[in-house]
Parts: C-alpha cells; structure tokens; sequence
C-alpha cells in the first residue's frame, strides 16, 4: 500500500480521488485552501449542491467506509507549507488530527487553479492563476527534490497546452529530424488561455526538475471530465463531488444537461466545431491508479494523453438535446458569439493509446451514461439558478 499525498483534494476530481484510494487500503492525505470554494461564492457562479468542508468530508468517510483521510488546510504556494508535508512538521485537521506515518511515495498534483475563462476575466485573476500554479508546482518539485527524491509525482496536465494544430498530437513528445540530424523534444505547445499556459509551464518545470534531479513524474495531459458518481460518491449523499455548471468552472457536458433541466438554450459558441477529447469522471481516477500501479522510472518525465473519444461542442449538444427531450425536457440550441478566441473549425487527431496500453479499461459517452447524468442533476434541478449559468467572459 502506498502512502499518498492528494494536493488539491478538495476539488471536482481530488475528493473522489482520495476516497478511491482510501477505500483500496492506501493511507492517504489531502491538502487544499478551498481556492474553488471561495471563487464560487465571489463570482457567485453555480452550485448544483452544498458540499461539506474537507474536515467534514474525512469525517463522513470515516463513518461511512471506516478508512481515515487525513486533512491539511494549506496554501501549498508557501514554500515552507509545502515542505511541512514532507519533513513531518504539518499540522491536521479532523479526526485526532493524525498525519500520515512517513513522507509520501506518490503525489497527485491537483493544487491548481483550474478555469481558462477565470484566468482571463482580468489582469488580478491572471496574476492568480499564474502565481498559484506556477508557485504550488515548483514548491512541489523542490520539497521532492530535497526530501522525498524517490517519490512519484503525478501530475494533472491538459491537452489544451497542446492546442488545436495541424497535425497529429502525440503523447507528450515529437521527434523531429533537422538538417540531417535527429532529437526528441516534447510536443510543441501552443496553450489558448493564462490558465492552459500556466500548465505548459508546469509541464516545463518538472521537466527540468526530471532531466537535473532524476525526478520520476508522470504528466497526465487530461480533456474536459464529465460525470458525478464514482463507486465512493454513491455510497452517501454527503459523499459527492463539487458541481458547478456555469461556464467559469462548470465542464461542457455538465453544463449542457443543466441547461437543459431548466430549460436554458445550451450555450454553444459560434459555429461549434471545436472538437476535444473528453472522459468520465470514474476514468480520470482509473488514469490515475494505473500510473501509481507503473509509476515513472527515475529521471523520466511520462507523458500521457488522458482522454476517451474526441467530440464537437456540436456533437454534444446533439446528444444532450436528443436524450433530454424524450426524457420530457424543452431542449433548445443556441449558437452563441464565441466570446473565446479559438479555431472552430480545425484538424484534431490526438493519440491516446498509452493509458489503454497500461490497463485503462475506457467508460464511454453512451446513452445510458447520458440518461444517468441526467437522473443526478435532476434531483437537484430545484437549486439550478439560470440567472448564473452564464455571464460572458470574454477572451479578448
């Protein structure tokens, strides 16, 4: 069993994270200073239910499985907070506030602000973005370096640091033959918002922190996530996960079933074209377990692309119109100004077969998977507030 260290464990994919790997008998910690939480309720953005604290969660878990998580509440941009949970100085919350019994051998890296349109609603969100992903990444790196060299750190990246180019995505690295000679380099990066860039940086600190230190990271380059329920989440009603469905931190599938529960147009941008690869909530914990279970050798940087089947904001927008309107539902689409600055029309032919070959066993978007979303949003289609689901942040 391994002794995990969750950063971010509070968010839409670190609390299922921790309860997965609590359950399997792991000991795990998670840290998180509800960054999320608190920008919810400053840009008043929605909530499909109330969450309890992280302290409260651990609690209800203990009752529910009889596993303990261990809780930090930190700010993990703080050097010194950072290598807290590594040299054995940390404080905890919760039940007995008992930390973990040794430094960490795996890290899962969620400690970041996560909203491209968050990081781009003005200069002082930006800063933000900027100084808590960048500040929380390199902490990480040099507390591993200089404390836990043998750990693996397992990174939340995004395939939108890749962008939309005009040729086949590879995972993570290109070679390229120049003048007669040959070199591997990583995939050119060419991120659409301060937010993606920010994880083009990460990208390229931990490589660093790889090619000097012999740091073993596996970089999990992931698409948009849609779903609630895990083997965990349904166990309790207070067990679930943060659900937002505006469009600052609500996830494009999830935000078009609400839309169409309360009758809102789903909010497609422009001309809808724009074609990304998405996956189910129970296959970013599957991504996450398989590299724990192979984690990276040392002085390697793995690269991963974590997504399932590639769809057109189109294309979703047909699903969910479709099954929401046999379930009863007056399903509308609106094409919307694009208030993004993006391609909506381009090539996009990602790779994604390293996962798979690794032991990830994909869920897809079917049409009971669709049906069951709406069922889970439905019940709580009373705390939907329309005026909220979409405010018009603009890129430029």
């Amino acid at each position: 069993m391994s002794n995990i260290l969750i950063l971010g464990g509070d968010g839409y994919l670190g609390w299922p994270t921790a309860m997965h790997f609590s359950a399997q008998g792991h000991e795990v910690t998670v840290v998180d200073n509800y960054f999320r939480r608190d920008a919810c309720r400053e840009l008043d953005t929605g909530m499909l239910y109330d969450v309890p604290n992280l302290i409260q969660r651990a609690k209800i878990w203990h009752e529910v499985s009889g596993k303990r998580i261990h809780v930090a509440i930190r700010d993990l941009a703080d050097p010194d907070q950072m290598r807290s949970l590594f040299d054995g100085t940390a404080k905890y919350e919760g039940i007995k506030a008992t930390g973990p019994s040794s430094a960490p051998d795996t890290v899962i890296h969620y400690a970041e602000q996560p909203s491209a349109p968050y990081s781009l609603m003005d200069y002082s969100r930006a800063d933000v973005t900027i100084t808590n992903n960048l500040r929380v990444t390199n902490n990480l790196m040099w507390a591993v370096k200089d404390l836990a060299r043998d750990a693996h750190i397992i990174k939340l990246g995004t395939m939108g640091e890749y962008g939309t180019p005009n040729i086949d995505i590879e995972e993570g690295w290109l070679d390229i033959e120049h003048k007669g000679r040959k070199g591997r380099f990583l995939f050119p990066r060419q991120a659409g918002s301060i937010y993606h860039t920010t994880k083009v940086m990460d990208t390229d600190l931990l490589w660093f922190g790889v090619r000097m230190w012999d740091l073993r990271v596996t970089d999990l380059m992931q698409g948009p996530v849609y779903g609630l329920d895990t083997d965990q989440t349904v166990m309790d009603d207070r067990l679930g996960t943060i659900f937002n469905y505006d469009e600052v931190f609500g996830t494009i599938v999830n935000r078009f079933i609400t839309q169409a529960i309360v009758g809102y147009p789903l909010t497609v941008y422009g001309k809808g074209g724009q074609t990304r690869g998405y996956l189910n909530i129970k296959d970013t914990l599957q991504c996450v377990e398989k590299s724990l279970d192979s984690p990276a050798d040392k002085g390697e940087l793995r690269i991963f692309n974590q997504i399932m089947e590639t769809f057109s904001a189109n294309d979703l927008a047909e699903i969910v119109h479709r099954i929401g309107t046999s379930r009863g539902h007056a399903v509308e689409i609106d094409h919307i100004e694009n208030p993004r600055k993006e391609a909506e029309e381009h090539y996009y032919n990602p790779t994604y077969q390293g996962l798979i070959d690794i032991g990830v066993e994909p869920h897809y978007l079917t049409d009971d998977v669709v049906n069951g979303l709406f069922e889970t949003v439905e019940k709580h289609a009373g705390n939907i507030r329309k005026e909220v689901i979409f405010k018009g942040v603009k890129w430029d």
